[in-house]
């Protein structure tokens, strides 16, 4: 257990080794190399169970694996990268990073797939790399028997496909094992493909067995396919149906080439999937059938409905002209209001004359001394009547006035609070995120802070409490 804690405390020695400005690549390869094959042998004679499980967490939440990502595209010792490779991949498969497992499954995995792809395709046209080609591979292969996502990124990667369209049988055959390998270590490798993936996979089974003569690589991909048809049963049957013409391809081109029976055993397949095929024809003549009834059944229902659209039209027509009508005995009613209207006001403009002739006919029978102080009554009289509507119209305009600074007044101080107010809410946010512990960065490999960033914040924050201390 003290062997475990020290290599435990060693991680974080190592990445400070890491952090060193004048390491180059090759030297950066080579302390990791030597780290991380001591820190997991150290971890894998541990009577407990769970203590690899806990240095591989710490090596990728430490960023020690971002590390080796980003340095091991750049070294040119191919031993030493093709090492550093299988450390990463072995590191990788069984760590627990805990709360941040989305980052380690979608974007940091997939860096450490393509790092070891363009690896391979490196070594790939290098004659003296073979071993460390296979090397590099059994770790794709290793990554890929874990964490079966991987798959369509792998079939899907321009470096792959590289890979693929070597002319070298030993990469072809290599390609084809490590699918096989995959397959066997972990049973439920093929259950969690999709099946895009299960048919790309099955392109390069077949593309081998289209192109390539040799009997190595044939019976490779023979037994890959034998293989899949096993662990995936039924759901195979429907893929195979897009490869016509396969079962004579390998009675034609690899019987008489040594493995006559699994090559037998793959026509067998292929035929049975052929008779179910001819099922599935029977059903789409039925499918088609259907439909062809649905249609003649719709077009019926079609020429019913047209036939009916004569009521629909009278039904139209009626609707049409109560709303005319309707629209008629408005414009009716509102012309008759407005010559009621109209005469109301010439009754009254009559009647008004009629008074005014009376007042003139009254005034005439009176004596001449009374005329002119009925005729001053009479102007006193209209003149209270317009003073007091004047004072009347004054006072409201000066209430309506008074009323509208008071509101506007109002209305003024509300938007003036709730500019404090927002004012403060943001204030109190700012000291809430201040407080706040920081977020964990969403990229791989965050550094924290260096030592003389941490000395320089120290220093600011010292001189600010000096300036603004509280007396």
């Amino acid at each position: 257990m003290e062997l475990l804690e020290e290599e435990e405390a060693a991680i974080p020695e190592l990445k400070r080794q890491l952090e060193k400005e004048d390491l180059g690549p090759e030297e950066k390869i080579s302390l990791l190399n030597e780290a991380l094959n001591k820190v997991l042998n150290s971890a894998a004679v541990q009577a407990d169970s769970a203590a690899l499980t806990r240095v591989k967490s710490q090596l990728y939440l430490s960023g020690v694996l971002g590390q080796c990502v980003r340095v091991l595209p750049l070294g040119r010792n191919w031993t030493s990268a093709a090492t550093l490779a299988h450390l990463t991949s072995c590191s990788c498969v069984g760590a627990e990073p805990g709360s941040r497992s989305e980052a380690f499954h979608r974007l940091f995995l997939p860096s450490v797939m393509d790092a070891l792809l363009s690896l391979a395709n490196q070594l790939m046209s290098r004659a003296e790399c073979s071993a460390l080609f296979r090397k590099v591979m059994d770790s794709v292969g290793w990554l890929l028997s874990a964490y079966a996502h991987l798959t369509d990124q792998v079939l899907s990667s321009v470096r792959y496909e590289q890979i693929q369209m070597c002319e070298d049988v030993a990469v072809s055959l290599l390609c084809i094992q490590m699918w096989i390998q995959t397959c066997t270590v972990n049973r439920d490798f093929l259950s969690r493909l999709s099946d895009e993936s299960v048919l790309l996979l099955l392109n390069e089974a077949v593309g081998q067995l289209a192109l390539s003569s040799d009997s190595a690589v044939g019976g490779a991909s023979v037994r890959l396919m034998l293989l899949m048809a096993r662990q995936l049963g039924l759901r195979l049957q429907s893929l195979l149906l897009n490869f016509k013409g396969l079962d004579s391809l390998l009675e034609k081109d690899w019987t008489g080439r040594g493995f006559d029976q699994e090559v037998g055993q793959l026509i067998s397949i292929l035929q049975r999937d052929g008779a179910g095929s001819s099922e599935s024809e029977v059903s789409a003549e039925r499918l088609r059938a259907a439909c062809l009834i649905q249609a003649a059944w719709r077009s019926y229902r079609t020429r019913r409905r047209v036939k009916g659209l004569n009521r629909a039209v009278s039904t139209l027509q009626r609707r049409y002209r109560a709303r005319r009508r309707r629209l008629q005995e408005q414009r009716e009613a509102q012309q008759w209001e407005e010559q009621l209207s109209y005469q109301v006001c010439v009754r009254r403009q009559r009647a008004r004359r009629r008074f005014h002739q009376k007042q003139r006919e009254l005034l005439l029978l009176l004596p001449p001394d009374q005329v002119r102080p009925y005729l001053q009554e009479c102007e006193r009289r209209g003149a209270v009547a317009i003073q007091s509507a004047w004072r009347g119209f004054r006072e409201r305009r000066r209430y309506k006035g008074a009323v509208g600074d008071a509101l506007r007044e109002s209305q003024r101080r509300q938007r003036a609070a709730r500019t404090l107010q927002r004012a403060g809410r943001r204030l109190l946010e700012k000291r809430r995120a201040a407080k706040a512990p920081p977020l964990a960065p969403p990229w791989i490999g965050q550094d924290g802070l260096t030592e003389s960033r941490r000395a320089e914040l120290k220093q600011q924050v010292d001189e600010h409490i000096a300036v603004h201390r509280v007396i």
